[in-house]
Formats: structure tokens, sequence, C-alpha cells
């Protein structure tokens, strides 16, 4: 299994392991929901900063992730959004999804990033050191439908201290259906 920062990402395959995924598990409302969240984000990515992690078995994609910049107005910490994140489903189960997420927390620790964030499954990322956040600690940039899904971790060695001021996220995920 190659994991790594994809810089040339082949969009289709990419929008279309997503919109599979989503399929499988969500339906196909979902799937083209989420397929066309990825079609934006990879079309926004060279000005917004969206970074693309993927994992390949043998030339074949089998997982990825994106991350995009989401600042906090009146904080000077790089904070980052985990979203989306999909393992093809004959390959659900094998730990794939969360090496590639481990992977990519190391390279953008590296990078600078200090503070991640995602909205999703607290078991599912709780295996890659995400954890419960408040909207004390963490507001989000739109009202959340499911609060408890609001998960995040801090990058550094010091513990996750409150974000300041008011959070925005990348134009494809600024629309209250993601959230």
């Amino acid at each position: 299994m190659i994991y790594a920062e994809d810089l040339s990402p082949n969009d289709t395959a990419l929008t279309q392991l997503f919109a599979d995924t989503f399929t499988a598990s969500e339906g196909e409302a979902e799937g083209a929901l989420i397929g066309d969240l990825v079609t934006n984000l990879l079309q926004d990515r060279t000005t917004d900063g969206t970074q693309v992690f993927t994992a390949a078995d043998g030339g074949t994609l089998v997982a990825a992730v994106l991350f995009s910049p989401m600042p906090y107005s009146d904080d000077p910490r790089r904070v980052v959004l985990l979203s989306p994140m999909a393992v093809t489903t004959a390959r659900h189960g094998e730990g794939i999804g969360q090496a590639l997420i481990t992977h990519a927390l190391t390279t953008l620790r590296a990078q600078g990033a200090e503070v991640a964030i995602t909205y999703g499954s607290p078991v599912f990322y709780g295996k890659t050191g995400f954890a419960p956040l408040t909207e004390a600690i963490a507001p989000a940039p739109q009202p959340l439908s499911f609060p408890h899904g609001w998960i995040g971790q801090s990058l550094t060695d010091a513990p996750l201290t409150p974000l300041k001021g008011t959070p925005s996220c990348v134009a494809a995920l600024n629309d209250p259906q993601y959230w």
C-alpha cells in the first residue's frame, strides 16, 4: 500500500471513489452529493489550499482524504478541516483509512498545521486521535445537525485550547447541507 500526498490527483477517479463509497453506504443521493462536493473541492484546490492524500494498492486507488484550510479570524494557528474521507467499500475494515489519515496528519504537522478538525464518526476518527469538541473550543463554520460528530485534535505537543474568532471554510464546504 502506498500512502501519499497526491499533488496531481486524477480528478475523475477521486470523484468516482467518493461517489461509489457514499452511494454504497448512504444511498444514491448522498453519493451524488459527495461526488459533487469532491468535484468542487478539486476544482478549487490550487487557489484555496485543499490538499489530497491517497492510498493506492498495485496502482489502484483504494482510499482518499481531503484536507482544506479552516482559519479562525482571531487565531494565528493553522487549522485544517478533514472532509471528506472514503475507502473503497471492498476494502473496509482493513485499517487503510486510519493509516491514510495518520499519514496525512503527519505530513500536515510537518507542513505547520497545528489543529485538525472533522465532522464525522467519533468512533472511526477517534482511532486516529480525534476527540469530541464543543462550540466553545472550536465554533463550526455552519450550524451542526449532529454536534456529537464535531471532533478535533491538536497537532502540536500543546493541548487544544479554544480557537478564537469566526471560522471560515473553503467555498465548496460553505453550504449548510454538509453540516
